[in-house]
C-alpha cells in the first residue's frame, strides 16, 4: 500500500471513531436529560409519560401526609394555578416544608399522581430554583387574571 493510501485509511479510521464517541456521548445525554415542568404543565398533559422529570412549586399546606412505614410521603405541589399529588418513598431533606418550595424528580404514573425518587428542598430564605420561581409567579398571574374575569362590571343606568 502506497503512502498516500495508508494515510487515507488512518483518516477514514479517524473519522469513523469521532463518530461512534460522538453518538454514544448524545446518547448518554439524551437517556440523561431531565426537564422541568410546573404543575399547570403536568396538568395540561405537557410533561412526558414514559421519561423522567421535574416538578417544582411549593408544597401545599396541610397537605404532607406520612405513611406508617416512616419512610412513604404524601404530598401536593403547586404553583397556586394547578395542585399535582405526589409521593415519595424515602428520607426528606431537613428543609421540606409545608408552603417551602420544593423541586421533586420521578415520573407521573397513570393515575395522575407524580412518583418522586428525589425531593429537593430550597436551602434559605432567598433562594429558590428559577424554573419553580417562574412557575409560581405565572400560577399566581393566572389566578390573579381569573380572579379579575370574575369582577362584574358595576350597573351605571337606571333600569326602571
Amino acid at each position: 500500500m502506497k503512502p498516500r493510501h495508508k494515510r487515507f485509511a488512518m483518516i477514514g479510521v479517524a473519522v469513523a471513531a469521532l463518530a461512534i464517541a460522538t453518538t454514544l456521548v448524545l446518547n448518554a445525554f439524551q437517556k440523561n436529560l431531565v426537564f422541568f415542568f410546573t404543575p399547570s404543565q403536568v396538568a395540561a398533559n405537557e410533561a412526558p409519560q414514559e421519561r423522567n422529570f421535574r416538578i417544582g412549586g411549593m408544597v401545599e399546606t396541610g397537605s404532607v401526609k406520612r405513611q406508617p412505614d416512616g419512610v412513604t410521603v404524601h404530598f401536593l405541589v403547586t404553583d397556586t394555578a394547578k395542585t399535582i399529588p405526589v409521593v415519595y418513598r424515602g428520607l426528606l431533606p431537613d428543609l421540606f416544608r409545608e408552603g417551602k418550595g420544593v423541586v421533586a424528580q420521578g415520573r407521573l404514573a397513570a393515575d395522575g399522581v407524580f412518583q418522586a425518587s428525589e425531593v429537593l428542598a430550597k436551602h434559605d430564605e432567598n433562594y429558590m430554583p428559577p424554573e419553580a420561581a417562574e412557575a409560581l409567579k405565572q400560577g399566581r398571574a393566572a389566578n390573579e387574571k381569573a380572579a379579575q374575569s370574575l369582577v362584574m362590571p358595576s350597573n351605571t343606568g337606571d333600569q326602571r
